[in-house]
């Protein structure tokens, strides 16, 4: 009786039932998988924060499709202090970059239609684009010392119903950042071939160090048809505040926006607190993100050393939350997982999760508190080292 669209299986993988037996039982698990900000021993301004949502004009209920103006002027303010220009009248306010992808895929698709997206890369946009009734095709990311969009079977995955191209930038897990010779192709691709981008900007702000090529923001002009996409949940570390945000820009900019006011009336979901308060939450912003930073920088750096002639190896990683090991080949990566967890109580993500086209790769978020990252991290390498 229920849609085809949930057809998915609900059935707990070995990974997951393990780590439910493991809690049940009440014993600690060190969680190298943590992705949540909120539980990892950050210092938030407290006091500060839930001023900014006692605002009482977030009493009065003025219903804007697009957002409070206010609201959308300082998501402008944000990039123009990142030195990207974004007019606050091509901005559109969700309540999460889940929900930005849902409209986009609303707006460019009819059912059946396809969206290009990356591989290896975050494990959700199957589902969400099920939701719709459109269907994702992948492009390979390749690494030879550094990630990189491989653009001939990118164009090779275009068919006549593809609709769009989406980037993660920098990539989940990977790391990765488009370059500016990258930039200029697939910009030059999308509009050769009448696709939109849409980029999913939420690490944009956790870059390791600089590099001159790198491309921070696809915000600005461009060729093709283009949606960013950030929200609180990553730049200000507060997923519970549920409010994101989509840039557009490019040709049909405006058309593209009537339409996207339209599927957003049909909901109105973003709450009136969050939006009055969004200006003094990115103003806030600022403390968090540079713990975020710290945590996530350190502890990158305990694991380029603890690796250090271990018999894993690194991958090269710009920016982000997560970081990638490759190690042997000695067993599958689920059996590596569930010996970690089984044996040593670390939970680790296999890299299959995220489409990691051999194995065997292992996926660890480098936001745990710093003595479970080490701790974890020493557990992990005392498997790679027994080899068997």
């Amino acid at each position: 009786m229920f849609s085809s669209r949930l057809n998915w299986s609900q059935r707990p993988n070995r990974l997951s039932a393990l780590l439910e037996e493991k809690r049940r039982s009440g014993t600690p698990v060190l969680d190298l998988t943590e992705s949540n900000p909120t539980q990892v021993g950050l210092v938030y301004p407290q006091a500060e924060i839930l001023s900014a949502l006692a605002d009482a004009s977030a009493l009065n209920y003025h219903p804007s499709p697009r957002g409070l103006h206010s609201t959308r002027e300082a998501v402008a303010g944000y990039y123009r202090d990142r030195g990207a220009q974004v007019d606050p009248e091509h901005v559109l306010l969700t309540a999460s970059t889940s929900e930005a992808y849902a409209y986009l895929f609303k707006l460019l698709a009819n059912p059946g239609d396809e969206i290009l997206a990356p591989r290896p890369s975050y494990p959700l946009f199957e589902f969400l684009a099920g939701l719709e009734s459109v269907n994702i095709r992948q492009y390979p990311l390749r690494y030879d010392g550094v990630w990189h969009v491989d653009f001939d079977a990118l164009e090779q995955a275009i068919t006549p119903r593809t609709r769009g191209i989406v980037v993660v930038n920098p990539n989940n897990p990977t790391g990765s950042f488009l370059k500016r010779s990258e930039l200029d192709v697939l910009d030059a691709l999308a509009a050769k071939h009448g696709l939109a981008i849409l980029s999913d900007e939420v690490f944009r702000d956790y870059a390791f160090g600089e590099e001159a090529d790198r491309v921070s923001t696809l915000a600005g002009e461009r060729k093709a048809l283009t949606f960013c996409m950030s929200g609180l949940s990553k730049i200000a570390g507060l997923p519970q505040m549920k409010l994101g945000w989509v840039a557009l820009n490019g040709p049909d900019r405006q058309q593209a926006m009537d339409a996207l006011e339209l599927i957003a009336d049909t909901y109105l979901s973003v709450s009136t607190p969050v939006q009055v308060a969004l200006p003094r939450l990115l103003a806030l912003s600022g403390s968090i993100l540079n713990q975020i930073r710290e945590r996530t920088s350190s502890n990158l750096g305990r694991l380029r050393e603890a690796i250090h002639d271990s018999a894993a190896t690194l991958l090269r990683t710009e920016g982000g939350w997560y970081a990638a090991l490759q190690v042997p080949r000695t067993r599958s990566e689920e059996e590596w997982t569930l010996k970690l967890l089984g044996e040593l109580d670390v939970l680790v993500q296999p890299g299959f999760f995220f489409d990691f086209e051999s194995e065997a790769f292992l996926v660890l978020s480098l936001l745990p508190e710093p003595a479970t990252f080490a701790d974890g991290v020493s557990r992990l390498l005392q498997v790679a080292a027994a080899r068997t």
